[in-house]
């Protein structure tokens, strides 16, 4: 008897749940998207249909079918299936999990497939306390995380899972989706007169960004707050539509990949030159609720780092507009930011800042050797020890310059620095190529042996 009440409990329940879980798929066939998963052939189609699924991943953006694939799974396997979801599940459930599935393995040969979905919310702990029960094959185990597995799941965990990766929705997959949702009778809204506009469909589709829950949430709002007409349809039109889905969803996590992702790409858009690109990416962190700030210090580094001497002005443009952010605020700040992303853009680009660390690393590895005795502070001991003896104050000769040693003695020969002859950089290379010229003249052959290492390596980062 209990187990019919269940069975109408459950029945109740899937009546009422939201559109997008009633119309999750049940079977392989229903499924729509992922072809680079799924096709006819692919390997993990064929892992499914044969019930041989071994331990995976599936990685991917909200509402690319993760969990959806995990139900598939748990329809068509002869293995007994568990679900945790790892924001309420703890050690003490992993635990229970494990000995339910040791316990139905030794008693009736049944193996256990262990899904956890948001994977990435087990902290390191938690996921170690699962690792020996997937290596001795106690469970089969399932995750889904919209988080790089390979930074937010433990190294041995990743290495014993086959990692799937999932793509968002194409539009085509989008408008399947909402032709299934209004057509069927049983789980959908093919029993209603419901008629929705192509443009309303699009913008449905378009909004929805590759996601499917985001699409079928905003087309059962449509057609659940939209009365009949006169013939009694329910007409969903383009207001209809803006209204039920007013934001774009833009994949985005302030401490996620997205957030890493989104920045690498805006500043390789400014160092490549292209304000296009750099202003898009931008706009989209901003869209997505991204600090403000935190786009400024990027900028900021980037004057520096990326610009430098090229335009020595960059700097000055991002100080400012990072100054001027905090009088301002938002929204009017965007122009600030907009100002400060297309001049670094649009700047000659020099790396040459680089040559510290060029130097740090010589003192890394290098031998050091004394401060010249001319160099020395002359204040304190120019009586006793002679320091400063020797010294030419460079004001008191022609143009401010005059000959003079002033690296160590086992460093003759050594230059950090190497102009780039782009934007006002040219400028400073003819005056340093002039000033090498006078210290060759003199007998000083300073900056013959090239110390830049670090600027020949070519750079990857973000």
């Amino acid at each position: 008897m209990p187990d019919l009440f269940e069975h109408a409990a459950e029945a109740r329940r899937a009546a009422r749940a939201p559109l997008a879980d009633r119309m999750r798929p049940r079977t392989l066939d229903e499924f729509v998207g992922q072809e680079h998963l799924l096709g006819k052939g692919r390997l993990l189609r064929r892992a499914i249909e044969a019930d041989r699924v071994a331990s995976l991943i599936f990685y991917g953006p909200p509402g690319t079918g993760k969990t959806t694939l995990a139900r598939i799974i748990a329809n068509t396997t002869q293995a007994h299936f568990t679900t945790l979801n790892a924001v309420l599940a703890g050690v003490r459930d992993i635990r229970e999990a494990i000995d339910a599935a040791r316990t139905r393995l030794a008693h009736h040969g049944q193996r256990t497939i262990l899904f956890i979905d948001e994977v990435h919310r087990f902290n390191k702990a938690q996921q170690d306390a699962l690792l020996p029960h997937v290596e001795n094959g106690t469970v089969v185990f399932i995750g889904a995380t919209t988080e790089n597995p390979y930074f937010e799941v433990i190294r041995a965990l990743v290495s014993r899972s086959r990692i799937f990766a999932l793509k968002p929705l194409t539009p085509e997959d989008l408008r399947t989706l909402a032709r299934q949702a209004l057509d069927d009778p049983e789980r959908g809204y093919g029993t209603r007169p419901v008629r929705i506009d192509e443009d309303a469909l699009e913008h449905l589709v378009s909004t929805a960004n590759g996601d499917a829950r985001s699409l079928l949430n905003a087309l059962e709002l449509a057609v659940e707050t939209t009365d009949p007409g006169p013939e009694g349809h329910i007409h969903i039109d383009l207001a209809v539509a803006e209204d039920s889905i007013q934001q774009r969803a833009v994949l985005y996590d302030k401490e996620g990949d997205a957030h890493f992702d989104a920045a690498s790409a805006f500043i390789k858009s400014l160092r490549g030159s292209d304000p296009d690109a750099a202003l898009y990416w931008m706009a989209r962190m901003l869209y997505a609720g991204e600090d403000p700030r935190f786009i400024l210090r990027r900028m900021l580094i980037f004057a520096a780092e990326d610009v430098g001497l090229a335009d020595p002005r960059a700097l000055s443009v991002a100080a400012a507009a990072a100054q001027g952010f905090e009088y301002v605020g938002m929204p009017e700040g965007r122009f600030l930011l907009a100002e400060c992303c297309l001049y670094l853009a649009t700047a000659p680009k020099s790396n040459t800042t680089y040559a510290f660390f060029d130097a740090l690393r010589y003192v890394e590895k290098e031998q050091t050797d004394d401060v010249p005795n001319h160099l020395k502070d002359a204040s304190r001991d120019r009586k006793g020890l002679g320091h400063g003896e020797g010294y030419l104050y460079p004001h008191a000769y022609r143009n401010h310059y005059v000959p003079q040693q002033y690296l160590p003695e086992n460093m003759q020969g050594t230059y950090f620095y190497e102009p780039s002859g782009i934007g006002y950089e040219k400028t400073i290379a003819e005056r340093l190529a002039y000033w090498r010229t006078r210290d060759a003249e003199a007998d000083l052959p300073r900056r013959l042996r090239r110390y830049a290492e670090n600027r020949d390596a070519p750079r990857n980062d973000g």
